[in-house]
């Protein structure tokens, strides 16, 4: 469980200096992606677009294993 709470931390820590990247790829623009901001700080949580980018994957795995 604890290895899984320290992956998650390392890829928050990856993924918030690249949001800027990734916005132009609708990171973080889809419904379902919350963005607020507190004491000057801009958080975004993609649900939506990490739902997406799941699925994508999801489909492009399984298209490989039957070719």
């Amino acid at each position: 469980m604890i290895r899984w709470v320290a992956f998650i931390f390392v890829l928050l820590a990856v993924f918030y200096p690249l949001l800027p990247f990734f916005s132009r790829l609708w990171v973080g623009r889809l419904p379902g992606d919350f963005r607020f901001r507190f004491k000057g700080l801009d958080f975004c949580l993609p649900f939506g677009s990490a739902l997406l980018w799941s699925l994508l994957a999801f489909l492009i795995a399984s298209l490989t294993k039957l070719i």
